[in-house]
């Protein structure tokens, strides 16, 4: 008996019919609003007049004057770069930690997880009401005839409060990454590792974390792209504040845009916060690949 042979023309039929729906969607969420983002920041526009009036790159040379979008690039630069180290090298640390499948680790592993379910927003008022001037730790100092400690008030402390925040509520997600990075290690170079008289640190160091490359890829590249977009968590816990030190760009692009009725320039700050992003991610990302290369040449 024959067998039957889809025709070409049924072939290519049924691949568009696949392919349409992913297409028509990736264009509807992606390529339109991108699409829209670069026509609006050659514009000048408040977002409510009947037509923007279009001003050429004008928004794009006064975004290198504007002291407001330096003080933000330098604080969502400080903030992605600490941030991602911090969130990596925790993530990595209790991956080690929580390695061994029993009970108790499967439960650390869900608690460590939760604060990435809930919304960053949720987070920042949380946060906010337990560090906060008239917050939870600063009511049981002063009931013990301490000083405020100005978690929120001060500047230098503000920045760092805030990124200590943003790794808390994010670090689960790089855990649950390591974890699986980890288990797809082969358990025999380890045990040959150990035969071989290999400490823990050695094992480590030679085996486990030249294994764990793309894992540290995924993880950097992911970290770093979420950071910089940070800005939801700063609306519930700074609000920007104090005097605008903990302001980050994407925050700045929504208070410009429509606080301040200038569409036009915050599509700008958008454009140019997407291209950095997406050089950065490149560049970071082409890094670990010849890292990986070189440990396994």
């Amino acid at each position: 008996m024959r067998s039957r042979r889809a025709a070409p023309g049924g072939q290519g039929i049924a691949t568009a019919v696949m392919v349409v729906p992913a297409t028509a969607l990736y264009v509807l969420m992606l390529a339109v609003p991108v699409g829209l983002a670069v026509y609006l920041s050659l514009t000048d526009w408040d977002g409510f007049s009947a037509s923007p009036a279009f001003v050429g790159t004008a928004n794009y040379a006064d975004l290198l004057s504007d002291a407001g979008l330096q003080r933000a690039a330098t604080v969502t630069l400080l903030v992605a770069g600490v941030g991602t180290a911090g969130l990596n090298v925790l993530g990595l640390g209790f991956a080690l930690l929580l390695n061994r499948p029993s009970r108790l680790n499967s439960f650390f592993r869900m608690v460590m997880f939760y604060p990435h379910v809930l919304s960053a927003l949720v987070v920042g008022f949380l946060w906010s009401a337990i560090l906060g001037t008239t917050g939870a730790v600063n009511s049981l100092v002063t009931s013990r005839g301490g000083e405020v400690l100005p978690f929120l008030s001060d500047p230098d402390w503000a920045l760092a409060t805030m990124i200590a925040v943003v790794v808390w509520a994010a670090f689960g997600v790089n855990v649950v990454l390591y974890l699986a990075g980890l288990q797809a290690v082969p358990h025999s170079l380890i045990e040959a590792a150990r035969i071989d008289g290999a400490t823990r640190w050695q094992v480590f160091r030679h085996v486990t974390l030249p294994a764990l490359g793309p894992s540290v890829t995924i993880n950097v590249v992911l970290s770093l792209v979420t950071l910089l977009k940070t800005y939801d968590l700063v609306v519930s816990l700074t609000a920007g504040g104090p005097a605008g030190q903990t302001q980050t760009v994407a925050y700045l692009i929504l208070w410009n845009s429509f606080h301040d009725g200038r569409l036009g320039f915050g599509s700008a700050q958008a454009v140019v916060l997407m291209l950095v992003t997406a050089v950065l991610a490149l560049a970071v990302t082409r890094l670990r690949r010849r890292a990986e290369t070189a440990v396994y040449s």
